[in-house]
């Protein structure tokens, strides 16, 4: 086995011969858990291998886990926390579309009221029916106490049908107080749940003996095949029938009458299920027309918008600038609160038009009174710059001071003629002068100038790193040395000497780009957001080795705007890199 990292020139691999021998021994043996091989001179922390810690063995697959199901690492997530997760994912309120939120709220509110006013129905409902089934037992209770014939008791014959009670369906029932022969016990009848007449048992006369009823009305589960009953009951003297008031077999106790639940409980959830199916249809029917009403309601605004973004996207930071984009007339209505806002912003548009196109005017203004005022001082520095020569061949002698006053007067004639081309460069593009379209080869262009950098700065290093084929470019070759020259001078001279400066040249995909890197102090953070602005000047900040008109990456800038390109800068202390990008010949 042998080292991960390949092994350095001149190192001696070692002879298999020489390694431990692994007859019979496994792979844990000849190189144990954390331990991992490497050479002498390589970092530990490099080629070490932590040992696996111990871990929770994983419930195998048909063996519950504690947390989960068959193992699966998913199951054993808690529940509170796959909630969470879930909300997180979802967007919060706030992020919302307005047409969401209307419709959401439209809905919620629909589904409250629509509940609320099911929930009421059907109580209303169920109340109602209570009702009536209270009546019929007070009416029939009002028979018994009036003189009324109280319910037969017999268990034989004919009589298994003949209740007495209220309805044919009622239920009857007598709790003696003091047994007799004639009543020994407790009796009873009811219909069950399939209409037939059954005699209650035991049990279920218990449970009416036990209810504490009265006079008011009470609900009586009493199992089986009866169901709930709603029953009163009352003090009553029961005799034979046929028999005189004063027999003696006569049997005090109490008298229960009572009604059986079953259908009104079969008609309230009735009702509730006509409310459920109510509800949600109504919810779907809401979501369908209030989708489409809510949409064709803001349809004005989702217009208004459109026109916003395609106002957004017009370039305004430079020339000409025609804002055509205005909001439709049908959206400007003032009465409604989306005319408003057209209307507020086909205003505000017409006040943007006005301030750009005075802005432009300014502009243009100061271009022109630029371009012929670089024009006119033209004549009068080449004069100046004549005549100083020109001093310089008197034949009579010249004191020292003349000399070095014409001297100084020829060195600012040139800087001035300098500062006034680069004015006039810069005059011509913003006014849009189209330049030479041939095809340039950006490599040779950056060995002439690195050339010439190199001429002038020989205390400078000066790199190159250039693809092994020509790259090459369309656009206007001596506006294109102007700019790398400028970007040469730029890090020559604001670098100090024995920096190292490296110009590349690389092809990527569409584009080229030309980076200049020096390894200088680099530039300032204030500076950088302004760097290729119009006299932008590093010198406070930035070693200088001579001086700079502050118009030589302004001039990179434009000339690559003109190209269709564009200059970027990343810089930071001993790593600065000014890049111009621009688009590859055909």
């Amino acid at each position: 086995m042998s080292s991960s990292r390949p092994p350095e020139a001149g190192t001696e691999l070692p002879d298999r011969a020489d390694l431990p021998d692994d007859d019979g021994a496994g792979a844990p043996d000849i190189f144990p858990e954390g331990v991992g091989f490497r050479d002498e001179t390589d970092d530990p922390m490099t080629y070490a291998v932590s040992a696996p810690s111990a871990a929770t063995p994983r419930p195998e697959d048909g063996v519950d886990g504690v947390d989960g199901v068959d193992g699966d690492a998913d199951a054993r997530v808690p529940l509170g926390r796959r909630l969470a997760d879930a909300r997180g994912q979802a967007r919060p309120w706030s992020a919302w579309t307005l047409r969401a939120k209307l419709v959401a709220s439209m809905l919620a509110l629909f589904t409250v009221l629509s509940l609320a006013t099911g929930a009421f129905t059907v109580v209303a409902l169920d109340r109602q029916l209570t009702g009536q089934v209270d009546d019929q037992l007070h009416e029939s209770f009002s028979r018994i106490l009036s003189g009324g014939p109280l319910p037969d008791f017999s268990v034989s014959g004919d009589d298994e049908r003949r209740f007495g009670g209220p309805g044919d369906e009622g239920l009857n029932a007598f709790l003696p107080t003091k047994p007799t022969g004639l009543f020994p016990t407790d009796i009873g009848k009811a219909t069950s749940l399939d209409k037939q007449p059954t005699n209650l048992t035991a049990a279920q006369l218990q449970v009416l003996a036990g209810a504490g009823l009265g006079p008011n009305a009470t609900d009586i589960d009493l199992g089986g095949n009866l169901g709930t009953y709603r029953v009163i009951a009352t003090y009553q003297t029961l005799r034979p029938r046929g028999s005189l008031p004063t027999s003696p077999d006569a049997s005090p106790g109490v008298l229960v009458v009572g009604l059986p639940m079953a259908q009104q409980q079969r008609t309230v959830q009735q009702m509730v299920v006509l409310a459920i199916s109510t509800v949600a249809a109504g919810l779907i029917l809401v979501a369908l027309i209030g989708t489409w009403l809510v949409r064709r309601n803001l349809e004005p605004l989702r217009r208004l918008a459109a026109t916003a973004t395609k106002v957004s996207q017009t370039p305004l930071d430079s020339g000409q600038v025609a804002l055509a984009e205005r909001v439709d007339p049908a959206d400007t209505d003032t009465r409604t609160e989306v005319g408003q806002v057209g209307a507020a912003f086909n205003e505000m548009l017409d006040h943007v038009d006005e301030a750009l196109n005075a802005r432009h005017q300014s502009e243009q203004r100061v271009r022109q009174f630029v371009a012929d005022a670089s024009h006119e001082l033209r004549t009068p520095l080449a004069s100046i710059k004549g005549y100083a020569e020109l001093s310089r061949r008197e034949p009579d002698p010249v004191p020292p001071t003349v000399t070095h006053a014409m001297g100084r007067i020829e060195s600012e004639a040139d800087r001035m003629s300098s500062l006034v081309e680069d004015l006039l460069l810069l005059a011509r593009l913003d006014a849009g002068r189209p330049l030479e379209e041939t095809t340039v080869d950006m490599s040779m262009l950056v060995i002439n100038a690195v050339s010439d950098a190199h001429a002038a700065s020989p205390g400078h290093r000066w790199d190159l790193d250039l693809p092994p084929e020509p790259v090459e470019v369309t656009g206007d070759g001596a506006r294109l040395h102007q700019v790398v020259a400028n970007l040469l001078a730029n890090a020559r001279t604001h670098t100090p000497d024995g920096t190292r400066v490296t110009t590349s040249v690389r092809p990527e995909g569409e584009w080229v780009r030309v980076a200049v890197h020096d390894d200088g102090p680099g530039v300032p953070d204030a500076l950088q957001p302004n760097v290729f602005e119009r006299f932008a000047r590093g010198d406070d900040a930035r070693v200088r080795a001579g001086g700079s008109t502050g118009l030589g990456l302004s001039i990179v800038a434009a000339v690559s705007k003109a190209h269709g390109g564009h200059v970027e800068l990343d810089s930071r202390p001993g790593d600065t890199t000014f890049s111009l990008l621009l688009p590859a010949a055909p």
